[in-house]
């Protein structure tokens, strides 16, 4: 029998009477004089905030990132809510406050212990959750910027000066300050809501929401839209929605601008359209609810369709346009050969050499001085047609043979039909395509070839931007209203390519970028390839928009914060990227979950 088989006698050679072994004295709260004291560990109060900031690894501000050092110990009942990228306030002794965004979370052992062990894994296995007080968990933050009071107004500075040890770190809810931490204007043009990872920032004001703004008034500098928007986005990722959204917010009643004469005038919008979807916009979007048009209207938000929309239809033989999707008045229009006078390369085609071109021009010129301004497309391959002109300027050393026949290929080259045809010619359309407050939509969906999809686009937005840079303009009304030229599909007509006529546009596309301000001239650039618009129109884009891509050269292509990179291949229906270096921090935003206006086909 074992040596513990009398365990249950133990303890009974105590000399008590009665044989138990009972102790002797009880304390009156039921306690034995050997047992310890419970301590409560729990502080006491409320917790305010999601935990402190901690100095066990350091705790820094520096002028170079790699000099700052912020880490916040989060509380074990806020770590299920708290993200990387969420807004952050720490405040300072003195009223001041430390905006900042977590940029990273991490678990650490609150005790020193080896837990990669198989008792560890099967005792985890077994067991329906875990203590979260026995693990650290740990924010790094970003610092963003100070915010301060200044005469009753809430204003930020770059981030000069370190919290003090465990201060503690709550959660920015108050709208006011997030938007001065982030920047943001409180006027302007709407974009969509300040989101995070997906979800909507939320605040305890109402709307709840936070809405972003874009710069759109001469108070802090010019209005943005004259320092050209990009929107960036794949297919199916809402890039058209976004667009229109954005549009009908300059189109606006009430949205003017200071002209040089003193006038206030209204912005005039015309679209470039190779899908035939913006004429939509003349219309009410026919799902939209009274409760959508109350919280618009609340949100300062301009909805319904715009009235005084026009689809400018270009005529082209091989073409024919037709429209069951919109109410918008469709006017026909034609390109003049007149216009080919100032703007050669329309008829330059690919690979033509800077010799060519010379010779191309030469023609012209002698051609519109022989026939007048009235001379046609087909006039100008007569007139080429004739040996005698060649002959004669091989002979005086003007344009040799070889050059001569080559510039005439490629003018046989180009789609004829886009010229001269039975319409009212864009020039004499000038007053009614360039109004205050219209939008002139120009579908080019029907046309039967991209070559002349590009001529139209390309010799229309020529017309519009040369009367804005010109100091003596033929149409004083381009010149004197303020313009946003909408081109979807950018990356067919601003492509870098080695070729004379892409020279020329992407140049004078170039100078229309950096003379925009000046002129009241915004260019609205749509596109799924950014990486093939040329740089230098890139360069002087301010205001990027950036939905779902998915291919990696186009995320690299627009330059956005590569914490915010590589969000966008994740980013859902809606979900954007907004990198305006001159309007706000780089942000994710949520449009809206409806168009303003008509959207899509039955």
């Amino acid at each position: 029998m074992s040596d513990l088989s009398n365990f249950e006698d133990f303890g009974n050679d105590s000399g008590d009477e009665e044989g138990t072994n009972a102790p002797e004295t009880e304390e009156k709260d039921g306690r034995g004089e050997d047992d310890f004291e419970r301590v409560e560990l729990d502080p006491v109060g409320d917790d305010r905030g999601i935990g402190s900031l901690a100095v066990s690894e350091g705790l820094a501000i520096g002028e170079d990132s790699d000099d700052t050092c912020l880490r916040a110990y989060v509380t074990a009942p806020n770590r299920g809510d708290v993200r990387i990228g969420k807004y952050l306030l720490v405040p300072y002794p003195d009223g001041e406050k430390l905006f900042c965004r977590i940029t990273a979370l991490e678990y650490s052992q609150e005790f020193h212990s080896d837990d990669a062990t198989e008792i560890h894994a099967r005792r985890a296995m077994r067991s329906e959750s875990i203590d979260e007080t026995d693990y650290k968990f740990m924010a790094s933050l970003e610092p963003i910027a100070v915010l301060f009071e200044d005469g009753g107004e809430l204003k930020r500075r770059m981030t000069d000066r370190v919290p003090k040890p465990e201060a503690v770190v709550r959660r920015a809810s108050d709208k006011r300050e997030i938007k001065t931490g982030l920047k943001i204007p409180e006027e302007g043009v709407f974009l969509g809501h300040l989101s995070v990872g997906g979800e909507k920032v939320r605040t305890a004001a109402e709307p709840p929401t936070i809405d972003y703004r874009v710069k759109d008034d001469y108070e802090s500098g010019d209005p943005l839209v004259f320092r050209h928007t990009l929107v960036a986005g794949g297919t199916g990722s809402g890039k058209t929605h976004g667009a229109k959204n954005i549009l009908r917010q300059y189109l606006s009643e009430a949205r003017t601008y200071p002209m040089d004469d003193g006038r206030d005038a209204r912005m005039a919008v015309v679209q470039f359209d190779p899908q035939d979807e913006y004429a939509q916009m003349h219309d009410d979007n026919p799902d939209a609810t009274s409760d959508d048009e109350r919280a618009w209207e609340r949100g300062g938000i301009s909805h319904g369709g715009h009235d005084e929309t026009v689809a400018f239809v270009p005529k082209v033989d091989g073409g024919s346009y037709s429209a069951s999707h919109h109410d918008a008045e469709q006017i026909e229009f034609t390109i003049p050969f007149s216009m080919v006078k100032d703007n050669p390369w329309l008829v330059a085609g690919a690979k033509l050499n800077d010799n060519q071109y010379g010779a191309l021009r030469l023609l012209l010129k002698r051609f519109f001085r022989n026939r007048g301004d009235g001379g046609t497309y087909e006039e100008f391959l007569t007139y080429l047609d004739d040996p005698a002109l060649r002959e004669e300027l091989d002979e005086n050393g003007r344009v040799h043979e070889a050059t001569f026949d080559a510039v005439k290929r490629r003018a046989l080259s180009v789609p004829g039909s886009v010229f001269d045809q039975a319409a009212d010619s864009i020039t004499d359309l000038v007053p009614q395509f360039v109004r205050a407050g219209r939008l002139s939509v120009v579908p080019t969906y029907h046309l039967p070839t991209s070559r002349a999809k590009e001529m139209v686009v390309l010799a229309v937005a020529s017309l519009l931007v040369d009367e804005k840079l010109s100091n003596a303009p033929r149409f004083d009304r381009i010149k004197e209203t303020p313009l946003v030229v909408g081109m979807d599909e950018a990356h067919n007509f601003l492509s870098d390519a080695e070729s004379v006529q892409a020279e020329k546009v992407i140049g004078k596309f170039t100078e229309a970028a950096k003379q925009g301000r000046k002129e009241r001239l915004g260019l609205f650039l749509i596109t799924q390839d950014p990486q093939d618009i040329a740089d230098s129109v890139f360069k002087q884009i301010n205001t990027t928009v950036v939905l779902n891509l998915g291919d990696e050269d186009a995320i690299k292509s627009v330059n956005i914060p590569p914490n915010l990179e590589k969000k966008v291949p994740y980013m859902e229906k809606g979900q954007m990227v907004v990198y305006s270096p001159d309007n706000s921090e780089p942000v994710e935003l949520i449009g809206l979950s409806k168009c303003v206006t008509r959207h899509g086909r039955d």
